[in-house]
């Protein structure tokens, strides 16, 4: 199982603390029965907001061995460039800011 990373620490944490104020609050209950329920379905709570965040892209063993298979010239040359001709520029697109 991989190590958590700090966001998922972060949201886990801050859901557990402001979740369980939050049911405390909402309920007034003040038996140690009720403060138990609501910890522990405050936990759950925060360990499935942990889990759940997405992780990110790990650029591993997987990652290099994709890019040596993909090149990134194609196999054939155009005939324009094969006999010596420039090849046409690219239309460049601009971005539209309304």
């Amino acid at each position: 199982m991989p190590r958590p990373t700090a966001a998922q620490l972060a949201y886990g944490s801050a859901t557990v603390i402001v979740s369980t104020i939050a049911m405390l609050l909402l309920s007034q209950t003040s038996t140690g029965l009720g403060v138990a329920v609501i910890s522990a379905a405050a936990l759950a709570l925060g360990l499935l907001v942990a889990l759940t965040v997405p992780l990110p892209r790990r650029r591993g063993r997987h990652a290099a061995t994709r890019t040596r298979t993909s090149s990134p010239m194609p196999d054939t040359v155009p005939q324009d460039v094969a006999a010596g001709a420039a090849p046409a520029p690219a239309p460049v697109e601009h971005p539209v800011h309304h």
